[in-house]
């Protein structure tokens, strides 16, 4: 077996010692799609390890056409990096993490994460802590608002949304939960009743047809006071230029995302990255939701093992 490694995985302890127990190892962990290219065709590589977080190209016709290439082993659950339709047709067989339970039930961190982002944003912290490098003092501008009491709308009552709830739920917030295709007995909402009284929401599906571009200008019209926005998800839930307009109006008060609809592309024509450097309440991650040293180890050896 020849494995194309076209992730990071040096930071991990033993990560890369276990890949080469199970074939002749090629890392390219940071090359362009003509380079991973290159590599697919001049090593005859069967076998390709990926994680879309580092990816800044999609695994496509462009790049596997031609090449030897009959499996793709993603460390992740999300597999919008990946062309499948182009992969099924081809028959190129596809591993994720996606229904890895045992797996994916111990690794909380991107839930860890939007919670951090909540925080950050009602809090103000980044643009606080920016004010204090350049040498000022002042609270005033930094004023946030207090999580006990506060209403959170957790859309997604999967494992990510669950956990989201009980870290909610543990700081005293009220939180309202829409999940058409799970039974849960937390307090049911609509997305517009959700939209209307909430004053957080935080995004924790799958990207489908039905929920890619759900969150769009017909609900961020709806909020009657200020309403924070989460997304740990993909980029394409949201319709980004209607976000933009939402803060913009302030029917938006901020948007906190570790996703951007173009990851896979030039991330400066993002519109959400030029809003943010043009001073909009917005913070950005780079696709860290998983990246933990602790969540990372222990998806790469269950990926790896299934080689």
């Amino acid at each position: 077996m020849n494995i194309a490694v076209i992730t990071p995985i040096n930071h991990l302890k033993g990560i890369l010692n276990l890949v080469k127990t199970k074939g002749k190892v090629f890392l390219l962990e940071e090359g362009n799609k003509s380079q991973v290219r290159e590599l697919l065709l001049s090593q005859n590589i069967d076998t390709i390890l990926c994680n879309p977080n580092q990816q800044s190209y999609k695994i496509d016709k462009e790049l596997l056409e031609g090449t030897s290439v009959s499996l793709i082993n993603t460390c992740s659950t999300g597999m919008n990096h990946i062309d499948q339709k182009y992969c099924k047709e081809n028959n190129i067989k596809i591993y994720s993490l996606t229904r890895d339970m045992e797996l994916i039930n111990d690794l909380p961190s991107t839930s860890e994460l939007a919670f951090g982002l909540m925080c950050s944003l009602l809090r103000k912290i980044p643009s606080s802590h920016n004010s204090v490098k350049k040498g000022e003092w002042d609270y005033l501008p930094f004023v946030g608002r207090q999580m006990k009491g506060l209403k959170v709308g957790v859309i997604g009552y999967g494992r990510l949304g669950k956990l989201m709830v009980r870290y909610c739920e543990a700081f005293d917030m009220e939180v309202f939960v829409y999940d058409p295709y799970v039974d849960h007995k937390h307090k049911q909402i609509s997305l517009e009743g959700m939209f209307k009284k909430c004053d957080v929401i935080s995004l924790h599906v799958h990207v489908t047809d039905e929920t890619k571009y759900m969150v769009d200008k017909k609900l961020l019209d709806l909020p009657k006071k200020d309403l924070y926005v989460i997304n740990t998800s993909r980029g394409e839930i949201v319709n980004e230029k209607d976000i933009i307009d939402a803060l913009n109006s302030g029917k938006l008060t901020g948007y906190g995302t570790d996703v951007i609809e173009d990851e896979f592309d030039d991330i400066s024509n993002s519109p959400i990255i030029k809003a943010m450097n043009e001073g909009k309440n917005i913070i950005v991650t780079p696709h860290t939701g998983g990246m933990t040293i602790e969540g990372q180890t222990k998806a790469y050896k269950w990926a790896i093992n299934k080689l």
